[in-house]
């Protein structure tokens, strides 16, 4: 064993016990202790087609790569940006169904907190798998992030549904500056970063250090402790409706809570007097801030491009503060260009790997609590991170979520997951390695996938059952793992 490290050792053991873990998959998860396989790079290049729904989607479903190849890649990106797909009947109906979306969130809380996050979840996975407007699910999911609120915090499970309508989902490809007024609105933000307890006299600085350092200027944006203490003080007042025969935890301005003194925020002063007006002027001062326009060029150029994103940040930085705040004017370059197609790939987060399997393998799911299980198993349970800069995004963050990967491929592919099927004879009609490979991984196989081939080969000559172990195969290798 003179020729492999102390490193390999360690992550070929590892691998071995993933391996016996998975029981009955224990076979095929061999094959990836037999060729050392983890979470590394993929080998060869990317299909440009294939890296282009990628990276705008959670992944192409059967067809979808011919479809967009006779579109050209400029009529798609323009329809995605758009985003006025009329979405499936089955979803809506699904969608309808869940009381977090048609109840008024006072009342929601008659329901018990587990159900809440279920619903919201449920959804949040229902949409993404099955929703045609695929670049808003994508935006949807990083502005989520961006204004993270966690759902166990409080009641905040039980505002986060029309947190998730009124700001997220409506202004995901329209105006931040729009969005950022409206989470500022938001009861579910405003309680979760304790605004509530924000009151002249006795301040408190959590929301104003939070919209500073992470939904506008970013950590190093320039300002001052000074600076959050006055922009505390603006919101002073800003809470929500508590009273009796009015609507209960709707946004409310209590003017007798407010500090009326004049204030100093970033180099502008202002008046004493103002009100409510106080806290609009701090959030026009921070939408049009320039240090807000590069962290938040910053972030999506890292979620479209990886690694390569920051040759792209100073001309997205300059198109946010030309278009005041437009997010379509800020991302379409970033998606027609050809540094989107050569960029390095970027590893799925556990939200991306299910909803991209799901997708690949035309799964049927309800997106209930089976598959949340998963994606909890994963490290990523919707809603449930408690700190408020939202789930990373970085590589290191997610590679050691192999074995619950693994654990996934296999229930999802062999349909041990209550609520979720693969049918595989409409999948496969033809016995064909090759197109399964092509289907899953959205583009032909390459001299590097001989080993996976021949696999694949050997699985699918058993049937049925053959077809469920080299899906498993698919999905559990490492080249899926990547955007």
């Amino acid at each position: 064993m003179s020729g492999v490290s102390r490193r390999d050792c360690l992550r070929i053991g590892l691998m071995g016990s993933a391996a016996s873990a998975l029981g009955g998959c224990a076979k095929l998860a061999n094959h990836f202790v037999e060729h050392q396989y983890d979470s590394a790079l993929p080998a060869g290049k990317t299909d440009e087609t294939a890296r282009l729904v990628q990276r705008l989607t959670f992944g192409p479903r059967p067809g979808e790569i011919a479809a967009v190849q006779s579109m050209g890649r400029i009529t798609y990106v323009d329809s995605l940006i758009r985003a006025d797909e009329k979405e499936d009947m089955r979803l809506q109906f699904l969608l309808n169904r869940l009381d977090v979306f048609q109840m008024d969130p006072y009342d929601t809380q008659d329901l018990p907190e587990r159900e809440v996050l279920r619903q919201l979840q449920m959804a949040a996975i229902l949409r993404a798998a099955y929703g045609k407007n695929q670049l808003h699910e994508r935006m949807v999911d990083f502005w989520t992030n961006h204004f993270n609120i966690y759902g166990r915090k409080g009641l905040a499970a039980f505002r986060k549904a029309t947190d998730e309508t009124n700001v997220i989902r409506k202004h995901a490809l329209g105006s931040f500056p729009e969005m950022l007024k409206a989470s500022a609105h938001s009861p579910a933000m405003l309680i979760y970063l304790d605004n509530q307890s924000n009151v002249s006299g006795r301040a408190n600085e959590n929301y104003a250090r939070e919209i500073m350092e992470l939904h506008t200027m970013g950590v190093k944006g320039g300002y001052s402790q000074k600076d959050v203490q006055e922009v505390a003080r603006c919101f002073t007042g800003w809470t929500i409706e508590r009273r009796f025969l009015h609507h209960r935890w709707a946004y409310i301005f209590e003017e007798e809570k407010h500090d009326n003194g004049v204030k100093h925020v970033l180099g502008h002063t202002i008046p004493a007097g103002g009100g409510k007006q106080d806290a609009e002027h701090v959030l026009e001062i921070l939408a049009n801030h320039p240090a807000t326009a590069h962290h938040l060029a910053t972030k999506l150029c890292t979620y479209f491009l990886g690694a390569d994103g920051e040759k792209w940040v100073d001309r997205t930085a300059q198109t946010y503060l030309n278009s005041k705040g437009d997010i379509p004017s800020m991302i379409r370059p970033i998606l027609v260009s050809d540094d989107l197609m050569n960029s390095p790939p970027i590893l799925k987060r556990p939200f991306d790997y299910i909803v991209s399997s799901i997708r690949a393998l035309e799964a049927d799911t309800d997106g209930g609590e089976a598959i949340q299980t998963h994606l909890a198993a994963l490290g990523e349970p919707l809603y449930q991170w408690p700190m408020p800069d939202g789930y990373p995004s970085n590589t290191g963050a997610w590679t050691g979520t192999m074995l619950p990967r693994w654990n996934f491929a296999y229930q999802l592919a062999s349909n041990t997951i209550r609520g979720t099927e693969v049918n595989w004879p409409e999948l496969v009609r033809e016995n064909n390695p090759e197109k399964l490979f092509e289907l899953t991984h959205a583009r032909r196989a390459g001299s590097q996938d001989r080993v996976l081939l021949q696999k694949l080969t050997q699985e699918m000559s058993h049937g049925t059952k053959g077809y469920e172990g080299a899906g498993f195969l698919c999905l559990a290798s490492p080249s899926f793992q990547w955007r």
